[in-house]
């Protein structure tokens, strides 16, 4: 997202838009962004420098830590907020700034139960009744017949 500095007022400027989900950057398969980053900031210029706060939103699918489900993730940004020295730029761009703060935001070990929404049915135990999933046999098969 990127701001020309000569078109913000001296009272500051509303912003509010949507960059697509490529700018996350994400390759190692874990977790997809599946949903445009939106943006609703209110910038403004101060001592030499440009200042921006508001929200963010977007929402990423990963797998459940437990039960390997995949399953979608809402994330938001409630209190976003930097500061960017101008240094004579006429343009700032605040890209790597809104992507840092949605990704700080994605759980460490993400749960599909996190938000109560569900109950996970936790990794699938050997010789229980419940059938696992294709993918679920595929990465806890080894750990079964490992001889510890």
């Amino acid at each position: 997202m990127k701001i020309h500095i000569l078109q913000i007022p001296d009272e500051g400027k509303h912003i509010e838009g949507e960059d697509p989900a490529s700018v996350f950057e994400l390759e190692d398969g874990t977790v997809e962004s599946i949903a445009p980053l939106f943006y609703s900031l209110d910038v403004g210029l101060s001592e030499g420098g440009l200042f921006a706060t508001g929200q963010l939103r977007t929402t990423f699918r990963m797998g459940c830590v437990s039960c390997l489900d995949p399953f979608e993730l809402p994330i938001e940004v409630n209190d976003f907020a930097c500061q960017v020295e101008l240094d004579g730029r006429e343009h700032v761009d605040l890209t790597e700034s809104l992507r840092e703060d949605i990704l700080l935001a994605l759980p460490p070990h993400p749960h599909c139960d996190g938000n109560g929404q569900r109950t996970c049915p936790g990794p699938p135990q050997s010789g229980s009744k419940s059938t696992p999933t294709e993918s679920q046999r595929d990465v806890w098969g080894d750990l079964d017949r490992l001889k510890l």
